[in-house]
């Protein structure tokens, strides 16, 4: 069987640009003024270039802003369930403008744009629409209010992958290579999780149920920006690579990177997610509790339900549903809220607040939660949190006196 179609029927269509022709637009953007970009859009910017947000050529208009907001659909019909726009404050950017995108933390030109239009939007419109709120607590909320007064619409040329494959290298697959991966494993049916945190039992069962129906899975972590707190992407891979290597039968599972920041848009990342996981090839689309939430902004369930609410064709990946995992204490093993009759009394359950604080303090956690591999790579990080929060303590203690 092959692989499913690139989102929008045709073929991939990354916007990076290679070797001599990479070099003469990356000297032709020293000459444009340059307009840093947010790292949300730093991110949006590389995705384009892999061929990861296929067929996008570029930053939305207001056409297909409206659109997506509203009904998920752009000014073209095609599905889309989140804007891929670009903002600033500049007064002086018209349409038929060029300009060069720079990432505001390193300086980084990371890709030219011809401005086609300039906008304005209602931001709280925005926010209701795709998260659901105007909380300024909600991450994604707070992301949206903080773009510049006009979007700029546009088709891009894109220079660089922004140090991603420099710092995760073989990690930091593109679309084009998952699929070739897939094709030379005699894959076709896949199925993705998408993970920004370290995979406990309950991750680990979420991707032994799919190996089972499937031929294998896609670990597919996000390696952009996350919330304070969460677990740094090169951790993260390495207590996946641990658990992978002892826990999971061999050619079974395929570990990759993807460069996005969360968005935390709960029920319509997941359909983002399902979106561009069939350009990097996959079917399916694990979905289990809480997939992309923030907080109590969703219902546990929610990135579940949307799928219904979507036309039958406008993906071919499919979501599949898994219900809450847990390791039930009388049924003697992982279970989930379909399988296992018993109470909450029997189930291991562990918050992230108190993993982080068991971890931080250097207590084991129960092996029924994590793989002791996975815990002794978690523990080493917040080993080195912990020494590095004392080394400021005595320097602040030190400059004080």
């Amino acid at each position: 069987m092959a692989l499913v179609n690139p989102h929008g029927g045709g073929n991939l269509k990354p916007l990076l640009l290679e070797g001599a022709a990479q070099k003469a637009e990356l000297a032709r953007a020293q000459t444009l003024p340059k307009l840093k970009v947010s790292s949300r859009e730093a991110g949006d910017i590389i995705m384009l270039g892999i061929g990861g947000f296929t067929p996008l050529d570029g930053f939305m208009t207001h056409g297909d802003w409206e659109g997506v907001c509203d009904g998920m659909k752009m000014a073209n019909g095609l599905f889309w369930p989140i804007p891929v726009t670009l903002s600033t404050d500049d007064e002086n950017i018209k349409a038929g403008s060029e300009v060069a995108l720079a990432d505001s933390a390193t300086g980084e030109i990371l890709a030219t744009m011809k401005v086609t239009e300039k906008y304005s939007i209602d931001k709280a419109h925005e926010c209701m629409e795709v998260y659901k709120t105007t909380d300024m607590e909600h991450p994604g909320v707070k992301m949206v209010m903080a773009q510049g007064k006009y979007n700029l619409a546009g088709p891009i040329k894109v220079l660089s992958t922004g140090g991603f494959t420099e710092k995760y290298g073989e990690q930091f697959m593109t679309p084009a290579e998952t699929r070739a991966k897939f094709q030379a494993m005699g894959w076709s049916k896949i199925a993705a999780f998408q993970t920004r945190n370290p995979m406990h039992r309950s991750h680990e069962y979420l991707a032994k149920v799919a190996i089972e129906t499937m031929d294998g899975v896609l670990v597919h972590s996000l390696l952009g920006n996350l919330k304070p707190g969460d677990i740094p992407a090169d951790v993260r891979s390495e207590a996946i690579s641990v658990l992978v290597e002892n826990y999971f039968a061999p050619n079974t599972v395929i570990q990759a990177g993807y460069p996005l920041d969360m968005r935390y848009a709960g029920p319509r990342e997941a359909l983002l997610h399902a979106l561009f996981r069939q350009n990097y090839g996959c079917s399916h689309l694990i979905v289990g509790r809480d997939h992309a939430g923030v907080g109590d902004f969703y219902g546990p369930f929610d990135a579940q339900k949307i799928f219904d609410e979507i036309p039958r064709d406008a993906l071919e990946t499919k979501n599949m549903n898994i219900d809450w995992t847990f390791w039930c204490k009388k049924c003697g093993g992982m279970a989930s809220q379909r399988t296992c009759p018993h109470t909450k009394d029997d189930r291991i359950l562990l918050s992230g607040t108190k993993v982080r604080s068991m971890l931080s303090e250097g207590q084991d956690l129960p092996v029924e939660f994590s793989r002791p591999e996975v815990a002794k790579v978690l523990q080493k990080y917040y080993a080195g949190l912990s020494a590095e929060q004392n080394v400021k303590v005595e320097l602040k203690g030190h400059s004080a006196a």
